[in-house]
């Protein structure tokens, strides 16, 4: 990772400066007094115009801590396998919000995490959950997860091989703080479900992000690209929530943009720029407190990023001095043009909320002529190219991209494209197929399509990354089949409910750049997704109802896990756990990085859920010590590291970095470091705290 400097203060100022002056905010609570619970579920077929002209909505967000193990876990979005935790820089939330329309007694729960995605064993045992603690309340159907697609999260939290190669399996730990954690933020919200009003706002978002693909987009028809200014998709879509009392309650945007501001060297845990962004927001609104309420709750969701980067200088750059600035500027663009479209959203949503869901064999659909080239076509067993190891320009890896059966065949002349690849997945070069593996396969392809109506606004729920025009493309196949229906925005919700790969235009594939050979289809997968979205959306038009689809497999008695956790954590005999190990200065100035290194204990011992590993203190004039910053907020940071101390192995030391934002007020501080420690004699996990010495900030 490029090195932390100075210069992330100010731009991290900057960034908590454009919340703190959003203006004024939500109320400092959220009463439940009077909530109102929603009808009981009407069905599809009664469903449709006894919301026509309704205002009236029924609304609960509640946020919850997400963050898995802070330390030796594999990241989850780069493949690296040496890429693990180690600290973290913003704690990762699942940010839930209930929307009911009482004119028809249906509901829904939109969920933004703050994950690389939402796999299929995450949604199958949320639901499952939820239905043990609220009954049928929620299902399949009407819960929608989608994932910020942050790369700078733990990993292992998938029952299927693929996505747990680099984390050495199945990473029990990781997937319960998810799981648990999406659970309580539904269960709340739909807990604070009360009368309110929503209103949506539109806009485009240009200098924000780039397409890191620009010649296998330059494939699609040159009549189609016309009817486009941008070769990405600009629009930021706002939906704006506010009580009957008129108490702000929260917001979803969805922008489409990938969250890989931190490179693939990292080792922090993050959400990256939608997390930075939505915590911002948070702050502005709610005045949000280390350990406080979530009392105002932004989700930065994603949408078809699948060829979009936010580097837009290229590669990796994306216009910081490192990472972390990367990361604040891209926050901040998404972040100002949110409060804009906030700040003007006028259009108030009418309708009711509706929705329709179905699983597909995503390896066995047959696309109608009308759907593909005006040939009949076939999707294949799911497999990855060649140029799927040579990664993408925001994400690096062995190789180049663009490499196909023909170029293969040109470089290697003993073969030929049949040893190569199948009929099926026509110009990709296979270097694994999935689909075939036994006894499971390695990613799964049975995937739930989803989609939900909130008044005018449609949400495509897709379990893939989606490219700039392959969205493009979606969205026009469903908006087609909802006319007349008043639905205005139809939004792709990206990398939802499950996690299968990439999908690109069949003129995209035939390039074969990473996006191309990560669709695991083949050729004719959007095909496919157009063909089966737009039955979908039929149905809703139609107000019928929809066969479920094939069940998808449950592997929780088939995963393995090859990590093991901690055994015990030891120290040197003349320090205790939370002894300081290197001292902070005596004095700092605004804009340098206060630092102390303390003794500790193995992050996985507690995840601190709901709490933090590190606290900032300002002494007040009474003597009291009271929290200015902690680690769920982007600012101070906790790194781990084991030391190799004599006689053991299981030592670790913890260091607290603490940018000192330029607007600081100075005065005295410190710097605390709260943990647990595994003892080696009786497995027991023991609590521990230290705190630096006092000093002043200039």
């Amino acid at each position: 990772m490029r090195k932390l400097t100075a210069r992330l203060a100010p731009v991290l100022g900057l960034l908590l400066g454009s919340a703190l002056a959003l203006g004024p905010g939500a109320s400092p609570g959220v009463s439940t007094a009077g909530a109102t619970e929603a009808p009981a579920e009407a069905p599809a077929e009664t469903a449709g115009n006894a919301c026509a002209g309704s205002a009236n909505f029924l609304i609960g967000a509640a946020r919850s801590d997400i963050t898995g193990p802070a330390a030796e876990v594999g990241m989850m979005g780069y493949g690296q396998v040496g890429q693990k935790t180690e600290g973290i820089h913003l704690r990762l939330y699942s940010r839930a919000f209930v929307i009911a329309s009482p004119c028809n007694g249906r509901r829904v729960a939109f969920v933004s995490a703050d994950l690389g995605m939402v796999f299929q064993a995450v949604k199958q045992q949320v639901v499952e959950r939820l239905r043990a603690k609220l009954g049928d309340t929620f299902s399949d159907d009407n819960v929608l997860l989608s994932a910020t697609h942050t790369h700078s999260g733990p990993g292992g939290f998938s029952h299927y091989t693929l996505y747990n190669l680099t984390t050495f399996g199945f990473v029990p730990q990781n997937f319960e703080a998810i799981v648990s954690g999406i659970t309580d933020s539904i269960v709340r919200a739909n807990a604070r479900l009360a009368e309110g009003s929503l209103r949506l706002a539109s806009g485009d978002l240009r200098g924000a992000s780039a397409n890191r693909s620009p010649e296998a987009y330059l494939r699609n028809p040159e009549a189609e690209r016309a009817r486009y200014p941008d070769n990405v998709d600009t629009r930021m879509t706002l939906l704006r929530m506010t009580g009957a009392d008129g108490r702000e309650l929260g917001l979803v945007n969805w922008f489409a943009v990938h969250a890989t501001s931190f490179g693939n060297t990292n080792h922090y845990i993050s959400g990256d720029n939608k997390g930075l962004a939505a915590h911002a927001f948070e702050v502005g609104q709610g005045g949000l407190t280390p350990g406080g309420p979530d009392t105002f709750v932004a989700a930065f969701a994603n949408s078809n990023e699948g060829d979009v980067t936010p580097n837009i200088l290229g590669g990796t750059n994306g216009g910081g001095a490192n990472d972390f600035e990367d990361a604040a500027l891209s926050a901040k663009k998404q972040y100002d043009f949110a409060a804009h479209l906030w700040a003007t959203a006028a259009m108030p949503v009418m309708g009711g909320v509706d929705y329709r869901h179905a699983y597909v064999k995503m390896d066995a659909v047959d696309v109608a002529p009308a759907y593909a080239d005006g040939s009949a076509h076939r999707t294949c067993p799911a497999a990855i190219g060649l140029s799927m190891i040579a990664g993408a320009e925001d994400g690096p890896g062995f190789g180049s991209e663009g490499a196909t059966c023909e170029s293969v065949h040109d470089v290697w002349s003993q073969f030929t494209c049949a040893a190569v690849t199948t009929p099926c997945q026509g110009e990709k070069p296979i270097v694994l197929e999935m689909g075939t593996m036994k006894p499971y396969p390695w990613s799964p392809e049975v995937l739930p399509l989803q989609v939900v109506t909130v008044g005018p606004l449609a949400l495509v729920a897709v379990p893939f990354e989606v490219t700039t025009m392959a969205g493009r493309r979606l969205r026009d196949t469903v908006r087609a089949q909802l006319q007349g229906t008043g639905v205005t925005d139809v939004v792709i919700a990206g990398l939802a409910n499950d996690y299968s790969g990439y999908v690109a235009t069949r003129e995209e594939y035939a390039r074969q750049d990473y996006e191309g050979a990560s669709t695991h289809f083949g050729p004719w997968t959007l095909a496919a997704l157009q063909q089966s979205f737009a039955g979908l959306a039929a149905s809703l038009r139609d107000g019928t109802s929809v066969p479920p689809g094939p069940t998808p497999r449950d592997l929780r008695k088939a995963v393995v896990g090859l990590q093991p956790g901690v055994v015990f954590d030891d120290k040197l005999l003349w320090v205790d756990f939370g002894a300081v190990a290197e001292e902070a200065k005596a004095s700092y100035a605004r804009g340098e990085t206060a630092s102390v290194t303390f003794w500790g204990g193995h992050p996985r011992n507690d995840l601190k859920l709901g709490g933090t590993y590190l606290r900032v203190q300002r002494r007040q004039a009474d003597g009291v010590w009271r929290d200015v910053a902690h680690d769920g907020e982007g600012g101070p940071l906790y790194h781990w590291q084991r030391e190799y101390c004599v006689p053991t192995l299981a030592c670790s030391h913890v260091r607290i970095d603490w940018p000192i934002p330029l607007d600081t007020p100075p005065g005295t501080y410190r710097l605390v470091h709260e943990g647990n420690w595994k003892s080696g004699w009786d497995g027991r996990v023991h609590p521990y705290s230290g705190s630096s010495r006092p000093f002043t900030v200039r």
